[in-house]
């Protein structure tokens, strides 16, 4: 239905509210970015007071609320003011932004209540939100919509591309893009400046719907938002031509305002400007429906795998996961077309319903999975540990967003053999474990996988684990307890020299290496380090002090490895700790012969051993 007259009156009126909230509370705090926030005002301000935007804002958490993602981050002092012009943040409030104490951050967080997924890492929004679409249209089903409101700059970023095309794959016509093509960028033009009809025929070209509008039209606007409510079976996007700093006259269309705040003579025309703004007047956001989400069902109870023989702890994972999902429908699982291989199809066969195959684009797997984690799901994504390096930034801004996101990355280390230093995870552990809040896991058999699967799935919060190639030998019971801090002494006594550390493949390199060297009469006590983040400090400490020193051995680069966070954690220490690790470039071969070729076989650490007795 076409905007009255009122209704028009009423929504320029709110657009040049939310210009002024913009402008006080960017120049008070004296940073912050105006000119980005301004050239979208009638795009959100129609989308949230025109009827089409339902959320509850007293029930933020709402499972029927529509959601609003800013992938354009820095247009943080638009979403703030949004929430002012609907009375739920004070003109005092806003007037923080940006301060200590203030839960209006810089760009925005969950720290402000109606921030559905932290921002400002450019390229990352569409893929928050494509998680969220195949929640409600898969999981939930439930009929809201998201809307991800996107900047020009960022549509250089391979990450969006990778989630256009797996949004059109998936038919979610739950799923809105409002893009804002003002033009500039940081430093000058975007890469197609005001030219939508290279962005048209891109989208179209990836299957969406495409709708361009003037965006600051508020009639055409409320039209197109009309119109993607009735798509089917496709996303839409909304194209809009925008001006930067649209409303400030001296900054608009003008290169060299990013990121500035006005002030001075600036700031006072900038009000000037805009005339009479009516601070009283405030907007209203409708309701939602309040619908119940769809029951989750299980297709049938599978028994917990038994370990008896050697199995490969990617094999274990599958298995153990796929028994899990019967028990916890909360659970999803993202793979990266490579789930014959990370053993995730074991889920795909079992529960097809809660598995979403994100082909060969880990950058967006890893988003869309943070989409989901935020709508309750509990979500397992997997990949070759190598790979999973390509998400970084999307897994480093995730622990801003509280994600609940657990990764299990295989073919880790140069065991994996014959494929070569291509397909080696060898920095995983480095980068899981830089991650604030991480929890790191590294099973050696199929029975500690199985309960570390579980403790993982029980874990609030971002946890990895790294699984191997080859079949390692069961050594542990089935009920054996695997906390996450904990490890596990595999042999001991009152006479041994030193400790071996090991995780994963390395922990049967460490207890075939201990019978060697007790045959020659040197005794050492091996431990499962299989939780290394957070590690066991207290059984450290106890082996560093019993034992001549510990010797970590790793399948993987000694930089931020295992053993650098032994060394770390004993550092106030006089405690030695010594490191076998991947120091090698390595190449394709055997596994034996590699694990020899980098020092970290059997024979490299009773060598070690040797050495360390005889000094």
């Amino acid at each position: 239905m076409p905007l009255t007259q009122d209704k028009l009156k009423h929504l320029e009126e709110l657009c040049r509210l939310v210009r002024y909230f913009i402008i006080e509370s960017t120049s008070r705090a004296g940073s912050g970015h105006p000119s980005s926030s301004l050239s979208a005002v009638e795009l959100m301000v129609c989308l949230f007071f025109e009827g089409f935007l339902r959320y509850d804002p007293d029930r933020p958490g709402h499972p029927n609320n529509d959601r609003v993602i800013f992938s354009k981050g820095h247009a943080s002092p638009l979403l703030y003011s949004l929430y002012a012009a609907a009375g739920r943040v004070s003109e005092n409030e806003l007037l923080a932004m940006r301060s200590f104490q203030s839960p209006l951050e810089g760009h925005p967080t969950p720290a402000f209540a109606y921030t559905e997924a932290a921002t400002g890492s450019l390229g990352q929004g569409l893929s928050i939100g494509l998680g969220m679409a195949l929640n409600g249209r898969y999981l939930d089903r439930l009929p809201y919509t998201t809307y991800v409101l996107l900047g020009d700059s960022e549509m250089s970023e391979g990450s969006q591309w990778e989630a256009i095309q797996i949004a059109a794959y998936y038919r979610l016509d739950n799923l809105v893009a409002v893009l804002d093509v003002n033009r500039l960028g940081q430093r000058g033009q975007t890469m197609y400046g005001h030219d939508l009809e290279a962005y048209r025929r891109r989208l179209e070209a990836f299957g969406w719907e495409v709708l361009m509008v003037d965006g600051h039209s508020l009639p055409d606007i409320a039209a197109a938002y009309a119109e993607a409510g009735q798509i089917a079976d496709r996303p839409a996007a909304i194209l809009a031509r925008t001006i930067k700093g649209k409303g400030v006259a001296n900054i608009e269309d003008q290169n060299g305002w990013h990121g500035k705040a006005l002030k001075g003579q600036d700031y006072r025309a900038a009000l000037d400007g805009l005339g009479r703004v009516d601070t009283s007047l405030q907007g209203s956001i409708s309701l939602p429906q309040d619908l119940e989400p769809a029951a989750r069902q299980t297709n049938r109870p599978l028994s917990p795998p038994v370990f008896s023989e050697a199995v490969s702890t990617r094999e274990a994972y599958g298995k153990s996961l796929s028994a899990l999902f019967a028990k916890r429908p909360d659970l999803v699982a993202l793979d990266g077309e490579v789930s014959n291989s990370t053993h995730a199809a074991e889920v795909k066969e079992h529960f097809p319903e809660r598995f979403f195959e994100m082909f060969v684009a880990e950058q967006n797997m890893a988003g869309a999975a943070l989409g989901l984690g935020l709508r309750g799901k509990t979500p397992f994504v997997s990949t070759f540990a190598a790979f999973f390096t390509r998400t970084f930034d999307q897994l480093r801004m995730g622990q801003y967003s509280g994600g609940n996101l657990k990764c299990v990355g295989s073919h880790a280390g140069v065991s994996i053999g014959q494929d070569g230093s291509s397909q080696m995870g060898l920095e995983d552990l480095a980068m899981f474990r830089s991650l604030f809040g991480s929890v790191v896991l590294y099973p050696c058999d199929g029975p500690s996988t199985a309960r570390l699967v579980e403790e993982a799935a029980g874990h609030d919060g971002l946890v990895y684990i790294r699984t191997s190639r080859g079949k390692t030998p069961v050594i542990y019971g089935p009920e054996e307890p695997f906390p996450i801090g904990g490890c596990k002494v595999l042999c001991r006594s009152e006479a041994d020299l030193f400790t071996v550390c090991a995780s994963g493949i390395t922990v049967h390199e460490a207890l075939k290496a201990a019978q060697t060297l007790e045959k020659e009469g040197l005794k050492v006590r091996v431990v499962d380090l299989y939780s290394v983040k957070p590690l066991d400090r207290q059984t450290l400490l106890r082996a560093g002090h019993e034992t001549g020193g510990l010797i970590v051995v790793e399948d993987h680069y000694p930089e931020g490895g295992i053993g650098e966070a032994v060394a770390s954690t004993l550092s106030a220490t006089s405690i030695p700790v010594y490191s076998l690790a991947v120091t090698r470039l390595p190449r394709s071969g055997k596994p034996e012969e590699l694990l020899d070729f980098e020092g970290i076989s059997q024979r490299a650490i009773v060598d070690k051993v040797r050495e360390l007795s005889e000094n």
